[in-house]
C-alpha cells in the first residue's frame, strides 16, 4: 500500500491500479485498474459490492425458503469460491461468516437427512431379503422393482457406509435376477426339448398313415396318443397348433382304418345338446301353429327351460341356438301381429283370406316402418359407446336385439307376400 496515491477502507489506487486490501489469510489483490479518475474507479468497485451481498442475502432466503435445503449446499461453495474472487471493495469476511453458518446449518440438515436416508435404505434391504429367495418369479420381479424404485427416491447416506448398504442392496437385486434368468434359461431348454418331441410324435403319426399293415399301424398311433400325453406343457400359442397338425394325421388314420375295417362311428351328442335339439324342433312347430297365443305360451316355458340348460360355450351348437332363437323371435312377433290385428280389426276372421293377408301385410309394413325409425334414433345415440361398460354394454345389446328383431318382421313380411303370390290373389 506504499506510494498508493488514493486510500479507501478496504482498497487502494497505486500505479494507476485498483487494489483490494487483504483480510483473514488472503494478500492484497488487483481488482481493476483506473479508467477515468482514481474515486471514479474506487466508488465503481465499492457499488459492485453491493452485487456481493445480494448474492448471499439470495442465498439464505432461497435456503430458508426452500424444502430440500441440503441440494443448496454445493451452490453455496460455489458461491464462496466467487466471493474470494470478486472484483470489489467491500467488507467481506462478515460475508463469508454468513456463509459459513449456512453451511454448517446445512451440513447439521444432511446429517439428519443421511441418517432418515440410511434407516430407509436398510428397511427396503430387509424387504428386499424377505424376497430374494423367493421362486414366485413375476411377482417378486415386481415386488423388487417398486423397491428399486423408493430406493432410488430415497436420498444418499453417509459416504462411511454408502458403499456398505449399495452393495448389500445390488447384491440382493442381481441374486434374484441371475437365479430367474437362470431359472426360465432351464425352462426354455425344457420346453424346447417338448417341442421337438412334439414335432417327432407328429412325424410319427403321418407316417403310420403310410404302414402297410393297418393293425400294427393301429397300435402305433395309440402309442403315439400316449406319449403325446406325457410329454408336458409348452406355450398354449404353440400347443394348440401342435396339436392341430396331430389331430390331423391321427383323424386321417382312424377314418383310413374304420374304412378298411366297416366301422361307422356314430358322433356322441351331449345329452344337453340333445334337449335343446328337440326344444329347437318344438319351437319350429309351434311356429307353424294356427294357434299362434297358446304357441307363445309355451314358448315363453320353453324359454325359461332352456336358460336352465347350462352348456359350456365350447360344446355349444351355434346352429342349434340360431334355430331356437329364431324360432321364438318368430311366434312373438306373429303373436304381437294378432295382438294388432284383434284389437284393430274385431271382424278379422269374416274377411276373405286374401284380405286376411293382406291386412297382415300392410300391418307388417308399418310395424317394420316404425321400428325402423326407433332404430335409427337409438343409431345415432350408440356413437363413442364404449362395449366394455356395462352400461354402454346394455344399450347395445338392446340396439341388436333391435335388428334382430325388425330382420325377422321382414322374414315373416316375405312369407306373407309369397303366400299372396302363391294362392293367386
Amino acid at each position: 500500500m506504499e506510494n498508493a496515491s488514493l486510500v479507501d477502507e478496504y482498497g487502494y489506487v497505486k500505479d494507476g491500479k485498483v487494489f483490494l486490501k487483504g483480510y483473514l489469510n488472503y494478500e492484497d489483490r488487483q481488482i481493476g485498474e483506473v479508467k477515468r479518475t482514481e474515486q471514479e474507479a474506487l466508488d465503481y468497485f465499492k457499488n459492485r459490492f453491493i452485487i456481493a451481498e445480494n448474492k448471499v442475502s439470495q442465498l439464505e432466503k432461497d435456503i430458508e425458503e426452500a424444502q430440500n435445503k441440503g441440494s443448496y449446499l454445493t451452490k453455496l461453495v460455489q458461491l464462496r469460491k466467487k466471493l474470494l474472487g470478486f472484483d470489489a471493495l467491500g467488507d467481506f469476511p462478515p460475508l463469508l461468516e454468513r456463509l459459513d453458518e449456512q453451511e454448517k446449518l446445512l451440513a447439521d440438515l444432511i446429517t439428519v437427512n443421511q441418517l432418515k436416508n440410511l434407516e430407509i435404505k436398510r428397511a427396503l434391504i430387509a424387504e428386499a431379503e424377505a424376497l430374494a429367495d423367493s421362486t414366485d418369479w413375476r411377482n417378486t420381479a415386481d415386488a423388487l422393482q417398486e423397491i428399486k424404485v423408493k430406493w432410488i427416491k430415497t436420498g444418499p447416506v453417509d459416504k462411511a457406509t454408502e458403499a456398505e448398504v449399495e452393495g448389500r442392496f445390488q447384491e440382493l437385486l442381481d441374486g434374484f435376477f441371475t437365479r430367474r434368468r437362470e431359472f426360465f434359461n432351464e425352462q426354455n431348454k425344457v420346453i424346447q426339448e417338448r417341442l421337438e418331441k412334439y414335432d417327432e410324435l407328429i412325424r410319427l403319426a403321418f407316417r403310420a398313415n403310410r404302414l402297410g399293415d393297418l393293425d400294427a399301424a393301429f397300435q402305433e398311433v395309440r402309442k403315439l396318443n400316449n406319449a403325446w400325453k406325457q410329454v408336458g406343457e409348452v406355450p398354449i400359442k404353440k400347443s394348440g397348433k401342435l396339436y392341430k397338425q396331430f389331430k390331423k394325421a391321427t383323424t386321417m388314420f382312424y377314418a383310413k382304418y374304420n374304412d378298411a375295417k366297416g366301422i361307422v362311428i356314430v358322433p356322441k351328442i351331449d345329452p344337453r345338446i340333445e334337449q335343446q335339439m328337440k326344444m329347437a324342433d318344438e319351437a319350429e312347430k309351434l311356429s307353424k301353429q294356427s294357434d299362434i297365443f297358446a304357441a307363445a305360451e309355451r314358448a315363453k316355458v320353453l324359454l325359461n327351460s332352456w336358460k336352465e340348460i347350462r352348456v359350456p360355450f365350447k360344446l355349444q351348437d351355434k346352429v342349434v341356438n340360431e334355430r331356437f332363437r329364431a324360432a321364438c323371435d318368430k311366434i312373438f312377433e306373429l303373436s304381437y301381429l294378432g295382438r294388432v290385428l284383434t284389437r284393430k280389426y274385431p271382424a278379422f276372421e269374416l274377411k276373405s283370406q286374401s284380405e286376411q293377408i293382406r291386412t297382415k301385410i300392410r300391418e307388417m309394413e308399418y310395424l317394420v316402418k316404425r321400428e325402423k325409425n326407433d332404430l335409427q334414433f337409438a343409431l345415432q345415440d350408440a356413437d363413442g359407446l364404449d362395449p366394455n361398460k356395462d352400461e354402454d354394454k346394455q344399450i347395445l345389446n338392446k340396439i341388436n336385439t333391435q335388428k334382430r328383431k325388425i330382420a325377422m318382421k321382414e322374414t315373416i313380411l316375405r312369407e306373407f307376400q309369397k303366400q299372396l303370390e302363391t294362392a293367386g290373389y
